[in-house]
């Protein structure tokens, strides 16, 4: 389900995925195919991971990376969650072939 709630994003910041929800800042946005599968990419990770789990490591994996980068945005961009989607939310046939834990795929990559 995709919700529209301008108030709950930061900067930049357009789209959110909390299971079983995709929020988007602004209603055009549910046009844009790419961000849409961007953030149903995060929705599988956290289906998969039984999701409060998800968000934990989620978290964990930001704060280590913020420690490693000293730079919370570059952190965030580093993250194997985050590299998963950006790499994938192009082809919007991705999930139809995802293997579970594809994001593992990206957690030593630099």
């Amino acid at each position: 389900m995709i919700l529209v709630f301008k108030h709950l994003f930061y900067k930049n910041y357009v789209g959110l995925s909390l299971w079983p929800f995709i929020f988007l800042k602004h209603n055009e946005l549910k046009k844009d195919a790419v961000l849409i599968n961007h953030e149903k990419i995060h929705l599988r990770q956290q289906l998969e991971l039984l999701i409060l789990p998800f968000y934990i490591f989620y978290i964990l994996e930001w704060l280590l990376r913020t420690v490693l980068y000293l730079n919370t945005y570059r952190a965030y961009q580093n993250m194997s969650f985050e590299r998963e989607a950006y790499h994938n939310e192009k082809d919007l046939n991705y999930l139809d072939r995802r293997r579970p834990f594809s994001f593992m795929n990206y957690f030593f990559r630099t």
